[in-house]
């Protein structure tokens, strides 16, 4: 019976129908960016003291240099930068009184100068930065600091939720509608962020657009390997996932040019606005439509790929289904996931995977964020290292296989980030060298976690597998921003050891999965059981059932 990629083969698999439609998806995985990793911009954190009343009037009356300042009214200020003292309290004095020293001004205003009673930065902070961020505007440092990782850790829960109902919406209503109805949930969430004068509505927000943001990027990323031939399926999915990398370098060009942050929210959502031009230019997935029973539509689109492609149409398509239509008969459930021992172990495994990848990709940026050099040119090299990554994953994976660069990467951004911790803060170019092969590393596990997880359920549970599964990527991202800016005040480089922990023992656990190179994808749980064996007698087997089952 004939198959949707039996037509493709005829009508093209990946030609320039295909290129224009992977091209304008590409534009939604670029705008994906921003919300995803926006926290390094929109919550960055100046270097910034308590503000105290007088102390500028003094500072001008004595002609002090700024470092003068610091070092007479600042406690615990040293040459080597601030600590929680010097940002989070101040000396309990007044700066205001008349004779004040200027060469010893806190021995002109107290007796014993080894116990100045400190208190909390009631009159707020000065930041030592022109750009305003959300830290900035609602003051979200020393005890108030915590507030900042719910703002990042709100998208990610959104994450968690809306993958699994907007999953439920392009499976029942389409990918289209799925993309359309996200896109523009999307931009009203994006553009409302601008103008909303709490914190608590802007944490809100965050997560609604969390909630519809990455599930419109898996529509993307679904719709786009389904309009494609088997051939270039896994190809297409890796590319799609650079143009994230291409919005990377965007966004940080832009966050650049633009200093205060509400602009640079606005500046990022409003070209979204011309994704909902996909109503007019984008297909519903054909494939889709089969599984539905729509075949007179699907054929429509099937026709006129044929027709940009200049190609002709197969004379008998009657009788096209699905390849999958068969194994529908059983019903996913998710006790079949840990069910059997090598069902459980790839289970186990690509959770910690998952969750893993999350970890360390979102941790590594945020680290970027507070590491002190300049954040704008830190981005922009640890971005241009993910399309190196994307390079070695389709060279290797059909050469050597998955399960060994897999490790590898794990490998790699654990033992770089145990590097980066130990290089000292002076030698900063080095320090930035190899935290960009940890990012590298991680770049290639992340995109490797992505498509072996298909390869190792069994059809008829392989998109529950792969939801369960990625969902701990969003719990990851739930606790990462805790991880990051909690254990930095304690050790700067706390955070990078707990990296390398993870890291590592993700490497290790990946040799416990089977080789799927070459390997026909299992069909049943008893073929995942058996993946040990050859392929070439599964390959067999297979073909047998599905000529039997068409009997």
């Amino acid at each position: 019976m004939l198959t949707l990629d039996d037509i493709l083969e005829d009508v093209g698999e990946f030609d320039k129908f295909q290129k224009q439609t992977f091209f304008v998806l590409c534009l939604l995985s670029a705008a994906f960016t921003p919300v995803y990793v926006g926290v390094v911009f929109f919550g960055f954190t100046p270097e910034h003291r308590c503000f105290s009343p007088g102390v500028a009037e003094l500072s001008q009356r004595c002609g002090w240099s700024l470092e003068e300042q610091l070092n007479h009214t600042v406690p615990e200020w040293g040459g080597h930068g601030a600590g929680f003292g010097s940002r989070c309290r101040r000396y309990e004095v007044d700066w205001n009184a008349t004779g004040v020293s200027c060469t010893d001004p806190l021995g002109s205003l107290v007796s014993n100068q080894s116990n100045i009673p400190l208190g909390t930065c009631q009159d707020g902070w000065v930041y030592d930065s022109p750009r305003t961020s959300l830290v900035t505007e609602f003051n979200l440092v020393c005890e108030d600091s915590w507030k900042l990782d719910v703002f990042q850790s709100s998208v990610n829960a959104g994450f968690l939720i809306g993958s699994i109902n907007v999953g439920y919406i392009a499976d029942r209503f389409g990918r289209k509608f799925c993309l359309l109805t996200t896109i523009l949930a999307n931009i009203v969430c994006g553009i409302l962020l601008v103008f909303v004068p709490t914190y608590l509505w802007i944490v809100i927000l965050r997560f609604l657009q969390g909630l519809v943001s990455k599930g419109c990027w898996m529509a993307g990323y679904i719709l786009v390997t389904e309009v494609v031939g088997p051939k270039y399926r896994r190809t297409v999915g890796i590319l799609y996932q650079m143009a994230f990398s291409v919005g990377l370098l965007v966004f940080d060009a832009v966050a650049y040019a633009i200093s205060h942050w509400r602009w640079l929210q606005l500046t990022v959502t409003l070209p979204s606005c011309f994704l909902l031009l996909y109503y007019w230019c984008v297909p519903e997935s054909p494939r889709w439509l089969i599984s539905q029973g729509k075949k007179d539509k699907a054929m429509k689109i099937v026709s006129d790929i044929a027709k940009k492609n200049r190609k002709e149409m197969p004379s008998c398509f009657e009788d096209i289904k699905l390849e999958e239509e068969a194994d529908r008969k059983q019903s996913p459930s998710l006790i079949d996931l840990v069910r059997t021992p090598q069902m459980r172990k790839n289970t186990l495994v690509l959770m910690y995977n998952w969750f893993t990848s999350a970890v360390l990709y979102q941790g590594l940026i945020m680290h970027m964020g507070v590491a002190g050099g300049n954040m704008y040119l830190d981005f922009l090299y640890s971005a241009l290292v993910e399309f190196p990554a994307a390079f070695i994953i389709i060279v290797t994976i059909d050469r050597v296989g998955r399960r060994y660069p897999w490790a590898a990467a794990n490998l790699v951004a654990g033992a770089a980030c145990l590097v980066t911790a130990l290089i000292p803060e002076d030698i900063h170019w080095l320090k930035l060298t190899a935290a960009c092969i940890g990012r590298l590393g991680i770049t290639i596990s992340f995109e490797m976690v992505c498509f072996v997880n298909t390869e190792l359920y069994p059809t008829y549970i392989r998109n529950l597998g792969v939801m369960v599964c990625s969902s701990l990527c969003d719990i990851g991202g739930v606790i990462v921003p805790f991880i990051v800016y909690r254990l930095v005040e304690i050790w700067h480089d706390l955070p990078l050891i707990v990296f390398t922990v993870l890291g590592l023992i993700a490497g290790g656990l990946v040799f416990l999965l089977p080789e799927t190179k070459g390997r026909v994808l299992p069909e049943t749980v008893e073929d995942v059981e058996n993946f040990h064996r050859q392929s070439a007698p599964k390959a067999k087997k297979i073909y047998l059932h599905v000529q039997t089952s068409d009997v």
